[in-house]
């Protein structure tokens, strides 16, 4: 009776061992990236084998659309707020001081900071006498090489849009059109009374502001705004209609 009795119990008894064993990082059981309730150095180094591994598997980027378009909509604003104020420091550094001294500003503050945070774990091992290893081990194990496959994909997105910009402007100043090489011209002499005024670095400052203001203030009145802008839009197309055919080149070719 005890040894049925056992048999009974050994299949319930081995699948609770079994299932209470904890999965290793990153196996099917588990999320990927996420540490088992381990101790502290078996936690940091399985955390950083599973992002070494992730991120060695597949390409580094940087930014995608979606990121971008949560930036300049203030879905985050924590993480806009950052960018924004980083890139708004930077640039009116770059409008009191010279680029050298604001890149060498920056890459001693970098420095001083990495310098910094090595220097204290090292004294924290020497200390607790732990062998954690470099605090940046996982991230220089990163493999940020550019495979000739990627290298060759981002050289012709970007030849698409330069052979666009080169037939756009052969357009416009061997005068295919009239009216945009006009366009071309009057926008051109409003640019010299900008330049007058503002500087690169200005303008630059003042884009920044429109990014992360236009969007958000867009989406909270987009009917409003929509209305104007289509009124504005017809009284634009009828005047664009009245000198073209005033032209007679326009009109010619409007009647062919």
């Amino acid at each position: 009776m005890a040894e049925s009795s056992a048999a009974t119990q050994s299949p319930s008894i081995s699948s609770s061992s079994s299932g209470a064993e904890p999965s290793a990082p990153g196996g099917g059981g588990g999320s990927p990236g996420a540490c088992p309730a381990l101790g502290a150095k078996s936690c940091g180094s399985s955390c950083a084998d599973s992002f070494v591994s992730s991120s060695s598997s597949q390409p580094v980027s940087l930014f995608s659309t979606s990121q971008v378009h949560d930036l300049i909509f203030w879905r985050d604003v924590k993480k806009t707020g950052v960018v924004f104020g980083s890139t708004l420091i930077v640039l009116l550094s770059l409008a009191a001081f010279s680029v050298i001294s604001v890149l060498s500003y920056l890459i001693l503050a970098l420095l001083s900071v990495t310098i910094s945070f090595r220097v204290y774990k090292s004294v924290i091992q020497a200390v607790q006498k732990s062998e954690e290893g470099h605090p940046f081990k996982a991230y220089l194990d990163v493999d940020m090489t550019l495979s000739s496959e990627a290298f060759h994909n981002y050289v012709n997105a970007a030849m698409v849009h330069v052979n666009k910009a080169l037939k756009l402007i052969i357009r416009l100043f061997l005068v295919d059109d009239l009216v945009d090489s006009l366009k071309l011209a009057v926008f051109m002499w409003l640019m010299t009374y900008v330049g007058a005024v503002f500087n690169g670095i200005t303008l630059l400052i003042l884009a920044e502001l429109l990014i992360f203001s236009v969007p958000i203030v867009y989406e909270k009145y987009k009917t409003q705004i929509d209305h104007y802008v289509a009124i504005a839009r017809d009284q634009t197309k009828s005047i664009v209609e009245k000198i073209q055919a005033k032209l007679p080149g326009i009109a010619k070719k409007k009647a062919d």
